[in-house]
């Protein structure tokens, strides 16, 4: 039997199709060892109010620390928990399911110790994976050797985890050289996003790029019926 493994950074609550690519795979490696990036997914993500998407960001360190990792990067303030939970309680309190995940959500937010984004973010996404009934393993970039190169390293993390297969985001055609998961005899498929179904959001305009929270608390159990993974394996 082939493995499918898909590497990617971690991101802060991140939309469906983030979710989707870990659904696709049976392995799923955050690249965290790769330079942290401003005013990017790392760190924030948006949802739905009532006056249109809002941020929702962790603050980080970042002055002078111009090549940190993505792992290396830590909190600048503590009370972001509660900040966030805030927002997503008073946008969301009469979203369908939100009394059903509320105790859980409120936990994960003001539970939350974490200095490290990287281990925040493993948090929620570790969550969002047991609500969405998400098995796939989750792994780390550095539990593996490295090498130099862009492709050279996917490929090479693909080697180490024993994959015959190599699940991509469609944003990394414009650099992987796919000759180079050819000689190595692995797979190159990129995922495709298009054709998600809307579900009852709050505050149309319908939205898809979203975080994952949306979803849930909108659709609560129901939530898998609408992303494009079930789809496939017919549920």
């Amino acid at each position: 039997m082939g493995k499918v493994v898909a590497i990617l950074q971690s991101n802060y609550i991140p939309w469906k199709g983030y979710f989707d690519l870990i659904n696709w795979a049976d392995e799923f490696i955050l690249f965290d060892d790769m330079q942290y990036t401003r005013r990017d997914w790392r760190n924030r993500n948006k949802i739905k109010t009532a006056n249109g998407p809002v941020w929702l960001t962790i603050p980080v360190q970042v002055k002078g620390k111009y090549h940190q990792r993505i792992d290396e990067t830590e909190v600048a303030d503590l009370d972001w928990p509660r900040d966030h939970w805030n927002a997503i309680r008073h946008s969301y309190s009469r979203a369908r399911y939100f009394a059903e995940y509320k105790e859980q959500l409120e936990e994960l937010y003001l539970g939350c110790r974490e200095q490290f984004l990287s281990r925040i973010n493993h948090r929620f996404l570790s969550a969002v994976c047991g609500w969405l009934g998400i098995q796939t393993r989750i792994t780390w970039s550095t539990d593996y050797s490295s090498c130099e190169g862009k492709t050279e390293r996917l490929v090479h993390l693909c080697q180490q985890a024993g994959a015959t297969e190599y699940l991509s985001g469609p944003a990394a055609r414009d650099y992987i050289d796919p000759v180079l998961f050819e000689s190595a005899g692995i797979r190159l498929r990129y995922a495709d996003y298009t054709g998600y179904p809307e579900y009852a959001q709050l505050f149309p305009p319908f939205d898809h790029y979203v975080s994952i929270l949306d979803l849930i608390l909108n659709e609560g159990p129901e939530a898998r019926r609408f992303m494009l993974s079930s789809a496939v394996e017919g549920a």
